[in-house]
């Protein structure tokens, strides 16, 4: 029998404004679309999107783009339960493709833009879509080698108009995502995700990030991820506010949205944020009600960085496709640097086994991976708590702090070593801008630790080790160490590390 521990965190009361109970289900509304129509019917002159050129659309115009394109989609033969593939960039386009398929009841496959052919087909082969929305010729080509059959429409749906069917009937119970894992440790599968529990995590947002109408958020997240699409879209309309669509990232029109709409929110990943701080026009960011960042770690000094320039101070918070939302640094309450918060309204979190593993339950928690019974068995310990695959522990005043991947937890010598830790004490270093470390097969130690630093200047590693002694233990340095030109990541920021530890990497010097 496997000694366990089990060390559960409480906090959801940390977010909750006085006197509010969180009760997702006490609207009686159970699906997305249902509380979005709620908007749709009381202010339909109220703008819920706006894109980058100022161009805006009200809740009711969204509402009568959504009933035509359901039409259009309905009377090209999709019912309620097919699956539809959407890989395009963002644009109210694609959001009214979005928010028609899942008032008509489909349920979206949205697809990261950046996959490449085999990518694409494998998302096909698997999840059997009757439909594809999409604004890339090579998607549409990918889409096509691999099923022949699937039906390929642009964002605006280009099929013959008709009126639509009964919409927002879908019960909370049924299917509205599947999300695909990122593949930043192998293939993708697909995350099922009920209109239940997408209510239950923007619900929990809306009362803990204190989201309303009057906000507006600068939006230049990709919408197949569940940062852009679950969080900024989904909970923008369930708030009743408004987001500036930006079909990218770029700074200065992060700037220029602020200052031209008036903006209130944005959310970002690290990535974004390291670049914010570095521009000439950083101040310009504390105009802002809340700074959101997630998706990949934020390194504490760039917390610490950030404030110093902007006034702002970022509120760090932790999720998965599988969960949506799970975990938050408060915004009435300290924010602490380094660490992912507490558990949102309706989240239960809790640390088990040796090492701790993160474990979650809630209504906002996916049922399993689609058409993977065994991946979903492995994924679940007993009573429905769902296995992260993160590693975790607890600072002194309860907040979360997230060490590591299971996969990537490295034994070398027979010690555990976290490579967050590692990586952390790495940035410390004056010439290193971003670290990766992983594990390396040896015959003597087991594993050893290996660090991918991108450095300013070539750095010795005795020098290094001189360096690190001040901070991490003598078995956490790094025995092997390459400089890159810069680590691989994903389109969320989100560093690949199976490419790391393949040795697909550019500029490698050893």
């Amino acid at each position: 029998m496997v000694d366990v521990e089990v060390n559960q965190v409480d906090g959801q009361h940390h977010h909750l404004p006085a006197g509010v109970a969180y009760d997702p289900a006490a609207a009686g509304l159970g699906t997305l679309p249902r509380s979005w129509a709620r908007h749709f019917d009381a202010a339909p002159e109220r703008t819920c999107l706006l894109d980058a050129a100022g161009a805006a659309l009200c809740y009711g115009d969204l509402d009568r783009a959504t009933r035509a394109a359901a039409g259009r989609l309905h009377a090209s033969g999709l019912r309620r339960g097919d699956r539809v593939l959407c890989s395009a960039a963002a644009s109210p386009g694609l959001v009214i493709a979005h928010v028609a398929c899942l008032r008509l009841g489909l349920v979206v496959i949205p697809t990261n833009t950046a996959y490449r052919r085999e990518e694409i087909m494998h998302v096909v082969r698997d999840a059997r879509p009757a439909a594809a929305i999409v604004d890339a010729s090579a998607c549409s080509e990918a889409v096509r080698a691999a099923d022949a059959s699937v039906q390929v429409f642009a964002p605006a749906i280009d099929a013959p108009t008709a009126d639509a069917p009964a919409l927002d009937e879908t019960e909370p119970s049924a299917p509205a995502l599947i999300g695909y894992t990122s593949g930043t440790t192998g293939r993708p599968k697909g995350a099922v995700l009920s209109h239940a529990n997408l209510l239950a995590s923007v619900e929990a947002l809306r009362l803990a990030w204190r989201w309303s109408a009057d906000d507006r958020l600068v939006l230049a997240l990709p919408l197949f991820h569940m940062h852009g699409l679950g969080v900024g879209l989904h909970g923008t309309l369930h708030a009743g506010a408004s987001a500036i669509l930006l079909p990218r990232f770029d700074p200065d029109a992060v700037f220029d949205a602020i200052d031209a709409h008036g903006a209130t929110l944005f959310f970002g990943v690290p990535t974004m944020y390291r670049r914010l701080v570095d521009a000439t026009r950083a101040r310009e960011l504390a105009r802002l009600r809340l700074c959101v960042s997630g998706s990949a770690p934020l390194p504490a000094d760039l917390h610490r960085r950030f404030e110093a320039a902007t006034g702002q101070r970022i509120v760090e918070r932790y999720g998965m496709t599988e969960t949506a939302m799970l975990v938050s640094n408060p915004v009435d309450g300290e924010r602490r640097p380094g660490t992912v918060g507490l558990p949102l309204p309706g989240v239960e979190v809790r640390l088990a086994g040796r090492p701790a593993q993160i474990e979650v339950r809630g209504a906002n928690v996916f049922a399993g991976y689609f058409e993977r019974d065994d991946a979903t068995a492995e994924a679940f310990a007993e009573a429905g708590w769902f296995r992260t695959g993160d590693l975790g522990e607890l600072d002194e005043a309860g907040y979360l702090v997230i060490s590591g991947r299971v996969k990537e937890l490295i034994i070398s010598g027979g010690y555990n070593v976290y490579p967050r830790e590692v990586e952390d004490a790495l940035r410390l270093h004056p010439a290193i801008e971003d670290a990766a470390v992983v594990g390396t097969a040896s015959e003597e130690w087991g594993e050893v630790v290996t660090a991918y630093v991108v450095a300013s200047e070539e750095i010795e590693a005795d020098g290094l080790r001189g360096f690190l002694d001040d901070h991490i233990a003598a078995y956490k340095h790094p025995r092997r160490l390459h400089r890159i030109d810069a680590l691989p990541r994903n389109a969320l920021g989100k560093v690949q590390k199976h490419r790391l530890a393949h040795g697909r990497v550019l500029g490698e010097e050893t």
